[in-house]
């Protein structure tokens, strides 16, 4: 019972309603079906016995008549031997009655009626009879089977229709997860154009109505972060160049350094606007990765604490990409910011092939991080330092612009590992 519901349960819906109506009409089909029987078999019995009870009036008028039961009806006898015992009782008893036997392999009604101390009986076969039953329960077997298939047949069609529209709903639902808040489901009966409930509509028009509703919140936080961000570097730049102008002294550094911080807050938040409005267009040319990655390093890596190593195969030449030289180096700058400010040393970048990886030999990515992707303010785990999370949304949001692919992962031996898959010339 428990592998049978389990097997049901792995089945999707259409098969689910599929099997569900062929396993109704299926009963339905077979109580018919014995009713139908029945009654058939109730009226093929009325009739033989009626026909014996005739064949017994004629045996025992030539009886009276003659003394003898006919000789050329061999079914009549005196006293036989095969008589079934429940009817010579009833017959000893003074009861004209029958008997009928359909269920042995020779299928045959009995008729008997006393006659003095002896009895009077008759036996007639029933083959015909009998055969004639097989072939009608042959074909109400056959219309059942009949039946059953086009149920199943007009069940699959009606559930491939309804699980059609519950599988574009689930996969409209799985786009607006993955952020295309402009996925509908459109669906082409809305509830309130027809009479009745329509569920699959329902839930299209919910799916819908939450889908827009994201989208409005969505674009009003981003639109508020783009304001906030943008009035923001007006009055920085002053105070940029206010801080500038103070004399030389540990406080004057402190404030340089938190004015600094704050200005680069600024643009990240401006930048994380952007890729949000997918308003960047990259500018696509094609380098070599090898010697484009090494002058990145270089230009990052102010006191030598970056190792940069390139993997070629059998000796072959760099390789070529198409890719964005500016959004490239803004993400590996990130991804190297992020290993050095989180992880720990040394911090390498290794060009293999088309891909760049980034690895550092700290304590790793947290596992949320791995799973939900980088969240913005949230570095994720206590020890991977503090910051602003942006850095890794940068990085993965400016790969999205120029066509490339982020994994981030944990090296088996410790430290994690930021992987740039780039598109090959």
């Amino acid at each position: 019972m428990r592998g049978t519901r389990a097997a049901l349960n792995s089945l999707g819906l259409r098969w689910k309603i599929t099997a569900l109506l062929a396993a109704g009409c299926a009963v339905v089909a077979v109580a018919i079906g014995v009713l139908i029987h029945h009654a058939r078999l109730d009226q093929v019995s009325s009739n033989a016995r009626s026909g014996a009870i005739a064949q017994l009036v004629r045996v025992r008028q030539l009886y009276e008549l003659t003394g003898q039961v006919d000789q050329d009806d061999t079914g009549a006898a005196l006293d036989a031997p095969d008589l079934p015992e429940p009817l010579r009782r009833a017959a000893l008893d003074g009861q004209r009655t029958t008997y009928l036997d359909m269920a042995s392999g020779d299928p045959c009604v009995w008729a008997a009626r006393p006659v003095g101390d002896q009895v009077l009986s008759i036996r007639e076969p029933l083959h015909e009879q009998a055969d004639e039953m097989a072939e009608f329960d042959r074909q109400l077997m056959v219309s059942g089977a009949v039946v059953v298939g086009l149920a199943a047949l007009g069940g699959a069609g009606l559930s491939s229709r309804l699980s059609r529209e519950l599988r574009t709903a689930a996969a409209t639902a799985r786009r607006i997860s993955q952020g295309d808040l402009d996925a509908r489901i459109d669906h082409p009966r809305p509830p309130g154009l027809r009479h009745g409930k329509d569920e699959v509509a329902e839930l299209a028009t919910a799916v819908d109505t939450m889908a827009a509703s994201l989208q409005q919140r969505l674009e009003a936080e981003q639109r508020f972060t783009a304001d906030v961000a943008h009035e923001l570097r007006t009055p920085l730049t002053g105070l940029h160049t206010a801080a500038e102008l103070l004399p030389p002294s540990r406080p004057t550094e402190l404030v340089r350094d938190r004015v600094l911080a704050l200005r680069t807050l600024t643009e990240d938040l401006l930048e994380v606007a952007r890729l949000d409005a997918e308003v960047e267009k990259p500018d696509l040319d094609v380098h070599p990765l090898g010697r484009l990655v090494e002058a990145i390093v270089q230009r990052s890596d102010c006191d030598g604490a970056v190792r940069f190593t390139e993997e070629r195969d059998g000796g072959v030449e760099d390789t070529f990409v198409r890719t964005d030289a500016r959004r490239l180096e803004r993400i590996l700058a990130n991804l190297v910011a992020n290993a050095r400010r989180h992880g720990g040393g040394p911090v390498e970048v290794r060009v293999s092939g088309a891909s760049v990886t980034v690895r550092d030999h700290g304590p790793g990515f947290p596992e949320c991080l791995l799973k939900d992707g980088p969240q913005r303010f949230q570095t994720g785990a206590r020890e991977r330092g503090q910051g602003t999370g942006l850095g890794l949304t940068i990085a993965l949001g400016q790969a999205q612009v120029i066509g490339a692919r982020v994994d981030l992962a944990n090296a088996p031996d410790g430290g994690a590992v930021a992987a740039v898959h780039l598109p090959a010339v």
